[in-house]
C-alpha cells in the first residue's frame, strides 16, 4: 500500500540536532526572576552553585543565547534511542472519520520509557564533569527518575531517588527498573530528611507529592558533601534540554512538506509540552506562523486553567528560591487517586509567561477521558500510551473530531512522551469500571492559594 507520507519518518543520524534551542533568548519579555526566599531579592547563580551543577546553572539563568551546543559525550548517549520517530496516525484518522492529518512524535524507544532521558543525559554528564560524588532528586510516576537511575548508570554516578508515596506503592515496578539500575529509591514523604519528617508529623498518612519530594532531594544534596540536585521539569535548562523533540519533530515535518496547525502536549511540570513546543513557538514568537498551541493538563491537578500566576515555592517545604509561575500553592497534594504523573503543583516559568501573554491556550481533562482516549488509540494505533501522554491524545482526538464536522483538513501534532507498561493498575481500573475522577472545588483551591508567599512590589 502507497502512501504519500509515510507511516513513520526517522532524521539520520547526521540530521539529528547538535544544539539545543533556549527559547527565552527569544521571547518579547522574560519572565520574572526567581527570587531569595529570605530577602526576595533576584538569585544570583552562586546562591545557586550548592544545589545544582555550575553548568546548569549558566544554562538556568541565560536569558540571551539562543543556541548550545550539545556536549558529544551527550550526542553519543543520544544515539542509543534518537532520532525518535515521527509517525502519521493513518489508523486513528480512519477510526475517527477525520480528514485531519494527526501527527505524533513518540518518545517511549528507551527503557525509561519517556522523553525524560533527553535531560537526564545532560544532567548527569555535566555532573561528571564537575566531579561530584552523587546527585538526587525525586520522581513522581517514575520515567524521571529511571531515566535518571539509567544515565547515573552509565556516567558511573551515585543516585538518590526520593519517589512520591502513591506512586511507590502503586508502581512497584518502576521502583525496580530504579533499582536495578543501582539507585537508591525512598518513598516521600519520608523520615529520612527534616522536610519529610515535619510533612509526616502533620499528617502520617500523607501520599506524597511531587513538591514534597522535591524538598527531601534538595535538603539531602545541600547536606551531604559533593552532591548536587537534579530535577526533570519546570526548569528553564530542563525546556532547553528537550528542545530536541521539538526541533527533530520540526525537522521531520519539514522532510514531508507539512506544518501543524494545531500542537498540542500534556503539561505537569512543562518539560516535555516546552520541547515539543519550542522551535513552533519560536516561528510564533517571530511572526513566522502562528499555530495554536494547546497545553493538557490533568482536572485533579490544574495548574494553569484553575492555578493562581503569582510568586510561589517550588517545593512544599519552602527551601526552594521563588518561582512565578501558574500555581496551585506549594502546599497541594494531588488526590492519590490519579493514575498519571502530572502531579506538580506549579508550572514552567516560562510556559507560565508564555500562557499568561496568550501565545497558548490550556485545557483541564478528567482522568476517565483520558483513559477512553489512551485505550481507543491503543486498539488503532498498537502503542499503549503513558497517562501522560494520554491526555494529550484526549484533545487530539477532539480537535480531529472538531475537524470532522467543519470539513477542514487541519494538521494536528501532538507528543506522545512515553509508553503505559508500568501503568497497567490504572488501565485495569479503567478497564472493569472502578476508576473515579477527582475535581478539587474552590474551596480546596483556596487554601493552597491563601498560604502563597507574599512578595512585596508584586500583585
Amino acid at each position: 500500500m502507497s502512501k504519500k507520507v509515510p507511516y513513520r519518518v526517522y532524521l539520520s543520524e547526521e540530521q539529528m540536532p547538535k544544539q539545543w534551542y533556549n527559547l527565552r533568548a527569544d521571547l518579547k519579555e522574560q519572565p520574572d526572576p526567581m527570587l531569595n526566599p529570605a530577602t526576595f531579592q533576584p538569585i544570583t547563580a552562586e546562591e545557586l552553585y550548592p544545589v545544582f551543577c555550575e553548568e546548569l546553572v549558566k544554562q538556568e539563568m541565560d536569558t540571551t543565547t539562543r543556541y548550545f551546543d550539545i556536549p558529544g559525550e551527550v550526542l553519543d548517549f543520544y544515539k542509543m534511542f534518537r532520532p525518535s520517530p515521527l509517525i502519521r496516525a493513518y489508523n486513528l484518522e480512519k477510526a475517527l472519520d477525520t480528514p485531519a492529518r494527526i501527527y505524533f512524535k513518540f518518545e517511549g524507544n528507551n527503557t525509561s520509557g519517556s522523553h525524560k532521558l533527553n535531560s537526564a543525559a545532560a544532567q548527569t554528564y555535566y555532573a561528571k564533569k564537575q566531579g561530584l560524588a552523587g546527585l538526587t532528586t525525586e520522581t513522581g510516576a517514575g520515567q524521571w527518575g529511571t531515566a535518571m537511575a539509567e544515565a547515573c548508570a552509565f556516567f558511573k554516578i551515585p543516585l538518590t531517588v526520593y519517589m512520591v508515596k502513591c506512586s511507590y506503592e502503586q508502581k512497584p515496578f518502576r521502583r525496580s527498573v530504579m533499582q536495578t539500575f543501582g539507585a537508591e529509591v525512598i518513598a516521600s514523604p519520608s523520615p529520612t530528611t527534616t522536610a519529610g519528617r515535619a510533612i509526616l508529623e502533620k499528617d502520617p498518612q500523607n501520599g506524597g507529592s511531587l513538591g514534597c519530594a522535591i524538598s527531601e532531594a534538595v535538603e539531602k544534596a545541600v547536606t551531604t558533601e559533593g552532591y548536587r540536585y537534579v530535577l526533570g521539569s519546570v526548569l528553564n535548562q530542563v525546556l532547553l534540554h528537550q528542545s530536541i523533540i521539538g526541533l527533530e519533530t520540526k525537522a521531520a515535518m519539514e522532510m514531508l512538506d507539512e506544518y501543524p496547525d494545531i500542537i498540542i502536549g500534556c503539561a505537569g511540570g512543562g518539560s516535555n509540552l516546552g520541547g515539543l513546543i519550542a522551535p513552533f513557538m519560536q516561528d510564533k514568537l517571530l511572526g513566522k506562523a502562528s499555530p495554536r498551541i494547546i497545553a493538557v493538563e490533568p482536572a485533579s491537578c490544574p495548574s494553569f486553567t484553575r492555578g493562581r500566576y503569582a510568586y510561589d515555592f517550588c517545593d512544599t517545604g519552602k527551601i526552594t528560591p521563588l518561582a512565578r509561575m501558574y500555581t496551585l500553592g506549594s502546599g497541594f497534594i494531588p488526590s492519590p487517586n490519579h493514575a498519571g504523573g502530572l502531579r506538580y503543583h506549579g508550572m514552567s516559568p516560562v510556559l507560565s509567561k508564555l500562557y499568561a501573554d496568550g501565545y497558548m491556550e490550556a485545557v483541564a481533562v478528567e482522568q476517565t477521558k483520558v483513559f477512553e482516549a489512551a485505550t481507543f488509540f491503543a486498539k488503532h494505533e498498537t502503542i499503549l500510551p503513558a497517562p501522560e501522554s494520554a491526555h494529550a491524545i484526549r484533545v487530539a482526538i477532539d480537535e480531529a473530531l472538531r475537524c470532522k464536522e467543519s470539513g477542514e483538513a487541519k494538521t494536528i501534532l501532538f507528543g506522545l512522551t512515553g509508553t503505559g507498561f508500568f501503568d497497567l493498575t490504572a488501565y485495569d481500573a479503567y478497564a472493569n469500571g472502578t476508576m473515579t475522577d477527582f475535581i478539587p472545588s474552590d474551596a480546596d483551591l483556596e487554601k493552597g492559594f491563601a498560604l502563597l508567599p507574599k512578595v512585596p512590589g508584586v500583585k
